[in-house]
């Protein structure tokens, strides 16, 4: 709580998910896969201008159409099929009903999420948390990246392990989870970049003092 104190105060509530509907974050969320967000944006203002952007609509395209308009936002025949897929399980397994879906148990929720081919922990929690306001903490690359440069996560914690640190040592509250996720990510692209500037950096008073852990594992890997 210490961190996320530091980061509101530094910069702010972040407005995060940038979307107008629950569908909408639901496509982000997988269009987001190995890309930038500028390229999620762009290929959802496609969709949003051709009004592809409900489940029935999502539903009705054809495959290599959807995987046409989504170009921008690379890996697009990939990223159209795992939607398809997932439009599908919402479709078959809750009547294409977004209420009925997040109205599930989460654990139960987040399991059937991940059983959709190529739904994996990040997208799964990023559709929990953003789309359905469920309290499940999305760790990304930026997490990694921030908590491992601060010691407080080693190379060997997988994603359960780091999502547990932040579900275990949080009030679970999905607007807490929501802005705390946002606020790592505007640090990380702001100052824990591959080259941190930790001077500016409002977590730079916390940095152990042997340095840069994560650019030293990184060259020891590389």
């Amino acid at each position: 709580m210490e961190i996320y104190r530091k980061l509101y105060d530094h910069f702010g509530p972040q407005h995060w998910w940038p979307a107008q509907t629950r569908t909408e974050m639901i496509v982000g969320a997988v269009l987001t896969q190995n890309t930038a967000w500028r390229n999620v944006e762009s290929a959802l203002s496609i969709l949003r201008s051709r009004n592809l952007l409900t489940l029935d609509a999502l539903r009705a395209i054809p495959e290599k159409e959807l995987a046409t308009l989504i170009r921008v936002s690379g890996f697009f025949n990939v990223k159209a099929h795992r939607l398809k897929n997932l439009i599908q399980f919402i479709q078959n397994t809750y009547a294409g009903n977004l209420d009925s879906m997040f109205a599930q148990k989460q654990e139960t929720l987040r399991e059937q999420l991940l059983g959709v081919s190529g739904i994996g922990a990040e997208t799964a929690d990023s559709i929990l948390l953003y789309a359905g306001q469920i309290p499940s903490f999305v760790v990304d690359a930026y997490t990694r990246r921030i908590f491992f440069r601060h010691g407080l996560v080693t190379p060997s914690d997988d994603y359960s392990a780091i999502q547990h640190l932040f579900m275990r040592h949080l009030p679970r509250q999905a607007p807490l989870f929501n802005e705390y996720h946002a606020l790592i990510v505007r640090t990380a692209k702001v100052y824990c970049k591959r080259e941190p500037q930790c001077g500016a950096c409002p977590l730079g008073y916390l940095m152990p003092p042997t340095g840069d852990p994560f650019v030293a594992s990184s060259r020891r890997s590389a």
